[in-house]
């Protein structure tokens, strides 16, 4: 039976992802120190996938066939979730999840969670959520799509 304990205690379990652009000199300790913001939130890595460009991909961040290889390496691990080594667009973060099929977190998005697990005050986890909030804002999938036809159909306004 798990206790309350055993829950406590449970780790994720995270694939890391990392585009090296045109060759950068830091781009290995980069991906140490986001190896270390993942441990600082009890995730264990379990695999690591990096992918040299000049440029990334606009959909994807990464390439299809690497895509591909994250989802093998994600199936074959158990992993729960895949951390990116850097800031993704909303559209990125939807296209990554529908194809990986599962929870795709970026850099930013790691560190404000790290914020929020350590903020001690109320006001310190007020200004943390705040921060999570604005930063989830455009990321919300189809939110501007539902919203973009507010304010009466017969293209009239309100009427007294």
């Amino acid at each position: 039976m798990t206790t309350i304990k055993d829950v406590e205690t449970l780790v994720e379990r995270g694939i890391l992802v990392g585009v090296n652009l045109k060759k950068d000199a830091h781009f290995e300790y980069s991906m140490e120190e986001l190896a270390n913001l993942a441990d600082a939130l009890n995730v264990e890595v379990v695999g690591t996938v990096t992918q040299n460009l000049e440029r990334i991909t606009p959909s994807h961040y990464v390439g299809t066939g690497k895509i591909e290889e994250v989802k093998a390496l994600y199936d074959e691990t158990g992993a729960n979730i895949v951390i990116f080594n850097d800031e993704l667009s909303p559209s990125q973060i939807r296209n990554l999840e529908r194809d990986l099929e599962c929870k795709v977190i970026d850099r930013t998005m790691l560190i404000l969670d790290i914020f929020g697990r350590r903020a001690k005050t109320r006001e310190a986890q007020l200004q943390v959520e705040l921060a999570q909030l604005q930063y989830m804002l455009p990321r919300l999938v189809g939110l501007h799509a539902s919203l973009s036809r507010q304010g009466g159909g017969t293209g009239g306004g309100f009427k007294n």
